[in-house]
């Protein structure tokens, strides 16, 4: 029988972990149409302890650049330029291809790149057919339709899109509860409203959220802030149902 060295094991593990987390790189690779780029700094950043915190730069030059590093972790980030942010992608092991032009901003190339901008692109979709119903009424009260059935109508397709995108937008984020995705679109949905509040989509959302979900620092910073302001709204509004009360009875 063959007797192993358990250090010589022990020691081999080591050099293979070491191995494989050195093979782990991200290589972001983009092309710009728009000239005005040219000579810009572009920044990776990502959200770190409650500040915007750059990981990779490169420079627009003849409308290419490139950023890479080591990729221990999966991250969400975000392009910018100018200090002003451009457009989110996931640092993930593999070679992102970022396209920049003034009709699209699209990143693909590795899994999670590409499930978050085949996401975005049907949601873009559905908003803007949400938006078309505007134009749909006018051009149908001018060719003569009646005022109030044309507004019926469209009120209930703008109802029934409206379900739609936000059923595409939760089953999304569960989709990706345990990856870099579901908690970045969470947070995507919850820039939309004017300030944080638990909406009956998120409580759904919340009821079926893994652990690892929920303790999301991102997550967690969102839901303490709304439950604050419930709070806050249940107060003002029993202060005025008494109010109201108080001068019934005078």
């Amino acid at each position: 029988m063959v007797k192993v060295n358990a250090g010589c094991v022990l020691s081999l593990l080591i050099v293979l972990l070491a191995l494989t987390s050195c093979s782990r790189k991200y290589k972001v690779e983009g092309t710009s149409s728009i000239t005005g780029l040219d000579g810009k700094m572009l920044l990776l950043k990502v959200f770190q302890d409650g500040d915007w915190v750059t990981v990779d730069s490169a420079e627009v030059v003849h409308g290419l650049f490139s950023m890479a590093g080591r990729a221990d972790t999966t991250r969400m980030v975000t392009l910018y330029m100018d200090g002003e942010p451009l457009m989110p992608l996931v640092l993930e092991d593999g070679k992102v291809k970022v396209t920049i032009s003034n009709s699209q901003l699209v990143a693909n190339g590795t899994p999670l790149n590409n499930r978050l901008y085949e996401f975005i692109d049907h949601r873009n979709a559905l908003e803007v057919q949400y938006k078309e119903l505007i134009s749909k009424q006018s051009r149908m009260v001018l060719d003569g339709a009646n005022v109030d059935e044309v507004r019926e109508r469209l009120s209930k397709e703008g109802e029934a899109l409206t379900g739609e995108l936000n059923g595409y937008i939760k089953q999304f984020i569960s989709d990706n509860f345990e990856n870099v995705l579901g908690p970045s679109v969470f947070m995507m949905m919850c820039c939309t409203l004017p300030y944080p509040v638990m909406t009956p989509e998120i409580e759904e959302i919340m009821r079926t959220a893994p652990v690892s979900f929920k303790e999301n620092p991102l997550v967690q910073d969102y839901l303490a802030k709304a439950k604050e302001n419930m709070q806050l709204i249940e107060e003002y509004h029993c202060l005025q149902q008494n109010a109201g009360q108080a001068t019934a009875q005078r």
